[in-house]
């Protein structure tokens, strides 16, 4: 076992919990300093591989650890979550279970998504409302463009209802391996996977009808210029990945690009919102 670590201003814990929520082969623990401002964020992981992906993108270094239990800190399944009437999403990939799981919920299509090594499972707050978000839109015939995909399960989702073009990118490549095996998996045809940095990225193609962002607030506020610049008059953004206490700033720079935020949603600490373009 190997052991990712990295000190942090203490006001970044909630951005760390969920960057490693549920991530596969890994147990996170967060250390407190009484009288200081800082933590240690430590990442245990199953092979030394894991690790140096997280400290490539991350920084921090890296230790073995011997004679621990991996069983005892291993990430565990993660229960069926129901979405609308419309989806199940699933952790197993074993085919008795999967078809036990469509005979007692016939009237949903099953989202089959592992815990791995990339965000997005279905169960934290902000995918699970994204999730919800997106059912209830038209998205026939819509171009989609998720920005930070993680495991892809939002592109997923949006293909399967219906929309003609997705595209889908994320920074990290572990996140769009796990997206391509994902939309295997599920038998999901007609999604773009690449690798790329949004803030230093613009894909040279028409606008978009639906634009997905559940990243990190601080990417968020950059990509506010790009966002508008990608999203059609009439199109949707749906933007979550963002901490309650951070929310009202990055809200009022979203308006001042020249968004409408028409819904904001919150669940728990973490923040969800629809908005469109502003209209002259």
């Amino acid at each position: 076992m190997w052991v990712w670590s990295k000190l942090s201003s203490a006001k970044w814990r909630d951005a760390w919990e969920e960057r490693f929520h549920s991530l596969a082969n890994t147990s996170m623990v967060i250390n407190e300093f009484a009288g200081k401002s800082s933590l240690r964020i430590d990442i245990y992981c199953q092979t030394k591989a894991a690790a140096t992906r997280i400290q490539k993108q991350f920084g921090g270094s890296l230790r073995p650890l011997k004679k621990q239990n991996w069983a005892a800190l291993a990430t565990p399944q993660i229960a069926p979550i129901k979405i609308r009437n419309r989806f199940l999403v699933v952790s197993e990939t074993d085919e008795p279970t999967l078809a036990s799981y469509r005979a007692s919920h016939p009237q949903k299509e099953l989202l089959i998504i592992p815990v791995e090594m990339a965000f997005g499972t279905g169960d934290h707050p902000t995918t699970a409302t994204c999730l919800r978000l997106i059912c209830d839109l038209p998205l026939d015939n819509s171009r989609v463009l998720d920005l930070g995909c993680g495991t892809g399960i939002l592109a997923l989702a949006a293909k399967k209802l219906g929309a003609s073009r997705v595209l889908a990118v994320d920074f990290d490549p572990e996140a769009v391996a796990a997206s391509k095996r994902n939309a295997r998996r599920n038998q999901t045809r007609g999604i773009t996977f690449e690798q790329q940095d949004v803030l230093a990225w613009t894909p040279d193609e028409p606008a978009f009808d639906l634009i997905l962002a559940n990243i990190f607030a601080d990417v968020l506020t950059a990509s506010f210029p790009k966002m508008k610049q990608l999203l059609t008059p009439d199109g949707t953004l749906i933007l979550s990945g963002i901490l309650d206490k951070s929310a009202p700033e990055l809200l009022e720079e979203g308006r001042r690009t020249g968004f409408e935020f028409t819904r904001v949603i919150q669940r728990g600490k973490w923040v969800t919102a629809i908005a469109r373009l502003q209209k002259s």
